[in-house]
C-alpha cells in the first residue's frame, strides 16, 4: 500500500478530520539518515503531523515544522506541503535507550525531553511567514501536537500519531490522524467524540493491521465521514546543485577565497536527503567569477 492522505467532515459538517499513512517517507528517511528506532519513532510522528497539518494549506504553500524538546535527539525537522511533499531530519539519529517506558514502549519522551517547544512555520506566499509556537507538554508528542493546534491556533484537536519499528530497524508502519472541532460543535457530538477517543488504539497498531487512513477515521469517529480529499504522500526533497551554488554564493568574496585558497574544493551534504555535492576548483572559481 503507498502512502496516502484522506480528509473529510463528520458529524454533520461539525467536525474536520485527517487521516494519513507515511510508512513508506518514514521509511526513506530512516534509510537516508540512519536513524535509530527510537528516533525513528519520534520523526515519523513529526512527519505524519506535518502532512497532515501541510493538507490544511493550498497551492505551492508549505510549511516546516521544528520539534525542539531539550532531549538527546535534539532538533526535529519536518517540511510539507498541500500536494503530499515532505521530507525531516533530526540533529542525532543515534540515539538508544535499553530502557522501554511504563506502557513497555519506545521511551519517545525521553528521547525527545519536556523542556522545549514546537514551532510551526507556514510560508504562504506573503511577505512575511506565518509562525506560531508552543511549549512542549509531554515529550512524546501526540499530546504536543495536539496543545499546539488548539492553543496556538485555537482549533480544539486531537491528534494521534504512531510509529511501529522493525527488529532490523526498518519502518513496519507509520501514520496519524488529526480531529478539529468546528466553531459551534454541540454538546452531544464532543461528549461522543471524546468518549470514542478514549479507547481509541495506538495508531501504529490499526495501520499495521492493515486499516486504511478511512478505516482509522472510521475506527476514531465511530461513524462514517464525508471524504473531500485524498492525494498520494511521499518523499521529496528540493536540494540541487543550483541550490548549493546559491548558499555559496551568500558567504560572499572572502569567504569564497578563502574555501578556493585553503582547501581547494568543497563538500556539503543536505542535512534532509543525505546527498552528498561534491564541488571542485574551478566549479568553486566559476562562481567566485560571478561576484
Amino acid at each position: 500500500m503507498n502512502d496516502y492522505l484522506v480528509r473529510g467532515m463528520a458529524y454533520d459538517g461539525h467536525v474536520r478530520v485527517f487521516a494519513v499513512r507515511t510508512t513508506e517517507a518514514v521509511s526513506e528517511i530512516q534509510r537516508r539518515l540512519d536513524t535509530w528506532p527510537i528516533v525513528s519513532a519520534a520523526v515519523g510522528r513529526t512527519l505524519s503531523f506535518a502532512t497532515m497539518i501541510g493538507a490544511m494549506l493550498k497551492g505551492e504553500e508549505r510549511l516546516t515544522v521544528i520539534v525542539r524538546g531539550g532531549g538527546p535527539v535534539g532538533q526535529i525537522v519536518a517540511d510539507a506541503n498541500a500536494t503530499g511533499e515532505v521530507r525531516g531530519y533530526v540533529s542525532n539519529p543515534h540515539v538508544h535507550f535499553m530502557e522501554l517506558n511504563e506502557q513497555g514502549k519506545l521511551d519517545v519522551r525521553r528521547a525527545v525531553g519536556t523542556e522545549g517547544s514546537i514551532t510551526v512555520t507556514k510560508d504562504l506566499g506573503l511577505k512575511e511567514p506565518y509562525q506560531g509556537t508552543s511549549p512542549i507538554v509531554s515529550g512524546e508528542l501526540g499530546e504536543d501536537f495536539t496543545y499546539y493546534l488548539t492553543v496556538s491556533e485555537q482549533v480544539p484537536s486531537a491528534v494521534g500519531v504512531g510509529v511501529l519499528v522493525n527488529p532490523d530497524n526498518t519502518i513496519r508502519a507509520a501514520g496519524g490522524f488529526i480531529v478539529q472541532l468546528l466553531p459551534n460543535t454541540p454538546d452531544h457530538i464532543i461528549e461522543k467524540l471524546e468518549r470514542s477517543l478514549s479507547g481509541i488504539r495506538p495508531v501504529s497498531t490499526m495501520i499495521d493491521e492493515g486499516l486504511t487512513p478511512e478505516d482509522m477515521l472510521r475506527e476514531v469517529l465511530g461513524e462514517d465521514f464525508v471524504l473531500l480529499d485524498m492525494h498520494q504522500v511521499y518523499f521529496n526533497c528540493h536540494c540541487s546543485i543550483d541550490r548549493i551554488d546559491r548558499a555559496l554564493i551568500s558567504l560572499g568574496k572572502e569567504e569564497l577565497d578563502s574555501i578556493i585558497e585553503e582547501q581547494g574544493e568543497a563538500e556539503m551534504t543536505c542535512q534532509f536527503c543525505n546527498e552528498v555535492y561534491h564541488l571542485d576548483r574551478k566549479h568553486l572559481e566559476n562562481i567566485r567569477a560571478t561576484l
